[in-house]
């Protein structure tokens, strides 16, 4: 089982959060980080951020990255969303 949380941040504070799980065994972990990404800001009611360099980095090194807002292509009333794998 893959699990991946999601949270956003303001002035250091946790503002709200959440977990997604995914199951299937023949996805490839890529396609679980994606997905699981993808259902954390719909729950998050946020847009999908952008991947930028530094993420991608940070994410295959420690298995968890943030998004701030030169990541996302609107304006967002928190600092950063924060995800991170729980469990692979």
């Amino acid at each position: 089982m893959f699990r991946m949380s999601g949270a956003i941040y303001k002035d250091g504070r946790l503002l709200r959060d959440c977990v997604s799980r995914q199951e299937d065994p023949a996805v490839s972990r890529t396609g679980h980080v994606l997905t699981a990404l993808n259902e954390i800001c719909a729950y998050l009611d946020l847009a999908v951020p952008i991947w930028l360099d530094p993420n991608i980095r940070e994410f295959q090194r420690k298995s968890r990255t943030q998004f701030d807002k030169d990541c996302f292509m609107e304006e967002i009333p928190f600092d950063y969303l924060k995800i991170e794998v729980i469990e692979e």
